[in-house]
């Protein structure tokens, strides 16, 4: 008791993490800097100029900076844990009425109107999701590996996430994958992370190869990792790699008039493996192999499904994008005109850069969208390579300032949420940048605090400053 009443008179330089705080406003004055350079050339009235995105973008810096300001000294830290069901339910809310009543933007109804002003939930979203899985996930016997608390762990994210890809916002339903990282950081296995991952490859084989490859690379790793985990790791050496040298040989052993396909033979010899598989395990009684099984079978559904999905739930703009970006199509005038120009744009900046202010493919209009979701390029193309790496940088400073901070709490939600706010940074910065450089899809997506927009930067602003706030609750009594 006398330790805590001393350690309520320290002062907010040791309360305040302020550290996070210098990154955080050295990002926002950077994105400040290159808005107005990004659109000086058609707009060169003034940095201030209330009339251009640059000084518009002052505006939300202001209303994002009194935003923090109420969050660090006038609300209670305390009411979070408690309000986070009200706000994710809130939050749900608005996305289902933002599909009927608001506006399209860019092929997405994911917007309201009010006015001059635009809002998009699906930033609130992302605060009120967080928020709602640090107060599950912090509750006393909480435990991830029992079934009922995975699922309903695992419905707090998909609901919100169903709900974006509805109103075809794609990039912003991507970010809530990234929050498999803090469930692995609570006890997660890595091997859902690994199957999201093998779920990414067949996706990607089966589209720029053929089922057939997508299943050998199946059959190939899901044996590698049964035989290895059950013990019987020289099982697949002698058994397991002869036969799928032999399956991958196939195309060119069998005759071109023979009644089954070489993905069919693969198909039969497949099942015939699970089946045994499968009757081992339960003899064994192994749950991993049980597990791996399951796994396998939704895989070979997904192969034989991407056909349907790519075609008829993606839209034509998003199967153009991922079509270029896999080099399954050229269209450096079309769909692929922005990252060409992207990638010419930070080719172009060299080691040092033009110099700010100075560059000729952003500022003159050659990247479209270069003050929101290709604003990198500038950094790019006006700060070369070196200014480029310190942008990324200062984002690796504050994503492991943040994870730093939630190691270090004692409170089980402060941590939580710490990972939360850490992966959706992640997840735009490297949709983002890896947008602008040709190695993601053109799915609109943010750069956290840089690029222009009220929305986004008060999301970002609410989502860090709940967690300063929090952590700061805790460093005043320890």
């Amino acid at each position: 008791m006398i330790g805590q009443i001393g350690n309520r008179g320290r002062g907010l330089g040791k309360t305040i993490d302020w550290k996070l705080v210098i990154i955080y406003m050295t990002l926002v004055l950077i994105g400040w800097a290159n808005i107005y350079s990004s659109v000086q050339a058609t707009d060169s009235t003034g940095l201030f100029d209330f009339a251009n995105r640059s000084g518009k973008q002052f505006v939300w810096i202001a209303a994002a900076l009194v935003l923090a300001i109420v969050i660090l000294f006038v609300v209670s830290p305390r009411i979070y844990e408690g309000l986070a069901v009200p706000i994710y339910v809130i939050a749900i809310g608005l996305l289902l009425a933002v599909i009927v009543l608001g506006v399209e933007v860019k092929g997405s109804r994911s917007w309201f109107a009010l006015g001059p002003i635009r809002f998009q939930p699906a930033e609130v979203s992302k605060i009120s999701t967080s928020l709602m899985l640090a107060a599950f996930m912090s509750q006393l016997g909480y435990k991830i590996s029992r079934f009922k608390d995975f699922v309903i762990t695992a419905l707090i994210i998909l609901v919100p996430m169903g709900i974006i890809v509805m109103q075809s916002e794609t990039g912003s339903a991507l970010v809530y994958v990234g929050f498999i990282f803090m469930l692995y950081r609570e006890g997660l296995s890595g091997w859902l992370i690994f199957m999201v991952g093998m779920a990414i490859l067949l996706f990607i084989l089966t589209l720029t190869c053929s089922n057939f490859v997508a299943l050998l690379v199946l059959a190939g790793v899901s044996s590698f990792c049964i035989m290895l985990y059950s013990g019987r790791g020289k099982w697949w050496v002698f058994f397991g790699i002869p036969l799928i040298v032999l399956m991958a040989f196939l195309p060119r052993l069998l005759p071109e008039d023979f009644f089954l396909t070489p993905t069919h033979i693969l198909l039969v010899v497949m099942f015939i493996l699970i089946m045994v598989a499968a009757y081992v395990a339960f003899r064994e009684r192994h749950m991993f192999t049980h597990l791996s099984l399951i796994a396998v079978l939704g895989g070979i559904m997904l192969i034989f499904s991407t056909a349907y999905l790519f075609n008829n739930v993606l839209q034509d703009h998003q199967r153009k994008r991922i079509e270029v970006l896999l080099g399954m199509k050229e269209d450096p005038s079309g769909v692929g005109y922005n990252v060409n120009q992207s990638k010419i744009a930070i080719g172009s900046g060299g080691l040092w850069g033009k110099g700010y202010m100075e560059g000729t493919q952003t500022t003159f209009g050659f990247v479209p969208e270069q003050s929101t979701d290709f604003i990198f390029c500038t950094i790019g193309e006006e700060w070369g390579f070196i200014g480029s790496s310190f942008v990324i940088l200062l984002y690796v400073l504050l994503i492991w300032r943040i994870i730093r901070s939630a190691e270090r709490s004692r409170e089980a939600f402060t941590r939580i949420y710490g990972y939360c706010v850490a992966c959706c940074i992640f997840m735009h910065l490297f949709i983002n940048v890896g947008m602008t450089l040709g190695l993601m899809p053109v799915i609109g997506i943010p750069l956290p605090l840089v690029s222009y927009g009220g929305s986004s930067l008060w999301a970002f602003t609410v989502l860090i400053f709940i967690f300063i706030a929090l952590d700061r609750n805790e460093r005043k009594y320890f």
